[in-house]
């Protein structure tokens, strides 16, 4: 007899080990089925309010920073501190994932490792997941088991949504980091509790590239979606600038891997299958922040998961995205504006690294990051920034810089 499950969640990330705890503390026979050895290039950015919310430990932080530095074209550097006591927390995600996963195996979930095959259907219409375990024959027959509810959380090309849900191409960035050893605090001006982010066409045309603290280790990394643009180059390239190259900073690890930059229109299919994380564009735009918002998709999709399975109602399946959006669909939408505005030639960026010495927009920027929602109090600094905005835009405009420097919106970058 085919095992039966309440719920197979497909992706062991972030987004999926939280699902996967969630459902299992509430004593639902769960099966996470990961693919192991996979890890995202991420610069591992979350912020407190991550270890309250999903009670995570202090301890899994590798180092927090307290500041953040913006470098424009020109090279002009704005340093954009945190504020009084308040902090970044930087993960590895090799490390952080990993407890993510075991910290849902003991709880309860089935924890499996392999590769999602394919959906298929019994006589009365329950699903049936397909999967190849790791170390299987080549040419042997992929494990099948059943479940009541299918949760996706298998990345911004999942097969889970192209095998339940309609045909959607998000747009997404090709992302590439190279996790190196550390230099010495002080290294041609290199600062363990910084994170750099560089808003320079050279290192990405449409996005931005970045160097954040690990601890004993840092990512280095960029993102495009321009087509042509090789990530591996740029990452080389910014390495040599820093005095970070191979023979100074050994590299750890590489990844590459897309990153969405929108959430999905339909997260599940009205039966039994929902996703979550990247396989729902949960991915920030402008900042490229996904941890949290990644694990927060994941509790969604595993709330309405359960109460779908509970009541027999299938529709409460489409809660996940709702509440997902009505939570931080603000966010992202303001934060899409600002990325199709502001990173579309050098000269907005140029204007953008400019507006961040503002202190108001400091202050509201780290405290919309901590809170994960916008501020709605200070209105007389919302005021502010919104009229030299303005004045930005309009010199922008002027001044051409409101024209995409090539026409490359949309086109898949190489790692």
């Amino acid at each position: 007899m085919t095992e039966m499950f309440d719920m197979v969640v497909v992706g062991g990330g972030p987004s999926g080990a939280t699902a996967a705890n969630d459902l299992a503390l509430q004593g639902f026979k769960v099966m996470l089925l990961d693919r192991m050895g996979r890890i995202k290039p991420c610069g591992g950015a979350v912020p407190p309010r991550l270890l309250k919310d999903f009670d995570v430990p202090l301890d899994l932080l590798c180092t927090t920073a307290n500041s953040a530095r913006m470098i424009s074209p020109k090279d002009n550097k704005v340093d954009m501190p945190v504020g009084e006591g308040g902090w970044v927390g930087m993960v590895d995600r090799d490390v952080f994932d990993e407890w993510l996963r075991a910290r849902a195996a003991k709880n309860g979930a089935d924890r499996r490792d392999g590769t999602f095959e394919a959906l298929e259907r019994d006589a009365d219409g329950t699903a049936i997941v397909c999967y190849r375990p790791k170390g299987a024959p080549r040419g042997s027959d992929p494990v099948k088991v059943k479940t009541r509810i299918l949760i996706g959380c298998d990345g911004c090309n999942s097969a889970v949504a192209r095998a339940a849900l309609p045909d959607e191409k998000l747009p997404f960035v090709a992302a590439y980091h190279e996790v190196v050893e550390s230099p010495p605090e002080g290294f041609k001006g290199f600062e363990g509790n910084r994170c750099d982010v560089f808003y320079q066409g050279k290192h990405s045309p449409d996005f931005y590239a970045w160097v954040f603290p690990h601890g004993s280790k840092t990512s280095i990394g960029t993102g495009s979606a321009v087509q042509g643009f090789e990530l591996r180059k740029a990452v080389a390239k910014l390495r040599d600038e820093l005095g970070m190259a191979e023979d100074t900073c050994k590299t750890v690890r590489v990844e590459g891997a897309p990153i969405p930059l929108r959430p999905r229109k339909k997260w599940d299919n009205g039966k039994d299958v929902v996703v979550a994380g990247d396989a729902a564009g949960t991915v920030a735009p402008a900042s490229g922040e996904g941890i949290f918002y990644a694990m927060t998709a994941g509790r969604e999709a595993a709330r309405a998961a359960a109460e779908a399975l509970k009541t027999g109602d299938a529709s409460k399946l489409a809660l996940a995205r709702k509440r997902f959006l009505k939570g931080h669909g603000t966010v992202f939408t303001v934060l899409g504006i600002m990325q199709w505005w502001w990173y579309r030639s050098d000269t907005m960026r140029e204007k953008f690294v400019k507006l961040c010495m503002d202190k108001d927009i400091q202050e509201l920027t780290w405290e919309a990051y901590m809170n994960k929602e916008l501020v709605k109090r200070k209105p007389l600094a919302h005021v502010r920034i919104f009229l030299k905005d303005s004045v930005q835009l309009v010199t922008g405009i002027l001044s051409g810089g409101g024209i995409r420097e090539g026409n490359t919106a949309g086109k898949r970058a190489q790692v």
